[in-house]
């Protein structure tokens, strides 16, 4: 068999062990997402405060629509392949926690709103997904999502909000940090959670300017 006919067949293997479309994936965690941000765990045990509980549930459902090894590697670019397996494995638990945190900050705000899946677009192993969230003053947000299929599912590697990347911001604060210090640097940040994301932070914070509070 050729090696062009391998490859198909992996990827035809591949799509046809994927039960869901990509849309379908990202729509229902998202709604999950929104689900544990508006509940506030009033039921829960008192030894578990409702974060603790909130978070833990985020994470589950952030776990399972996010490939953080493939979107780790991308943030990290040529200094992934320069750290060893233990490395490699500590900046994806820093970097998932700084992603899990910057987009649910991201969503938060928009939690009380419409959001909405107009289109998907699949290539392949490759997939776009967008979404818009329209708020009470009508105010479009567009938050777009790319996946692709690892080991029969659709995982996202990168979400957009109105056109900024998270995966091309995180690199573009990595890099500076590693320039102007060191990988040991940029670890340092990780831990202490003191890594800057502004054009992340400039995004929700104009568009919360824009939309407003709302007026009954």
């Amino acid at each position: 068999m050729g090696k062009a006919a391998a490859a198909w067949l992996m990827v035809a293997s591949a799509m046809a062990a994927t039960t869901s479309s990509p849309r379908d994936v990202v729509q229902a965690a998202v709604t999950r997402v929104v689900a544990v941000l508006q509940n506030d765990f009033e039921a829960s045990p008192l030894d578990r405060p409702r974060t603790e509980m909130r978070r833990a549930e985020i994470r589950r459902i952030a776990a399972e629509l996010f490939d953080f090894d493939e979107m780790a590697r991308r943030t990290l670019t040529r200094h992934w392949n320069t750290r060893t397996p233990e490395e490699q494995a500590e900046f994806v638990r820093l970097f998932t926690d700084l992603l899990e945190r910057s987009y649910v900050a991201r969503i938060e705000p928009f939690s009380g709103e419409r959001i909405l899946y107009p289109a998907e677009s699949v290539d392949g192993r490759y997939a776009t997904v967008r979404s818009k969230i329209v708020t009470r003053r009508n105010a479009e947000i567009a938050v777009d999502y790319r996946l692709l299929v690892r080991d029969g599912r659709w995982r996202a590697y990168d979400v957009l909000v109105d056109g900024v990347s998270f995966v091309a911001t995180f690199r573009s604060a990595f890099g500076r940090i590693i320039q102007e210090s060191s990988y040991a640097g940029l670890v340092d940040k990780l831990r202490r959670r003191t890594v800057q994301t502004t054009d992340l932070e400039r995004t929700a914070t104009a568009r919360s300017t824009t939309s407003g509070p709302d007026v009954k």
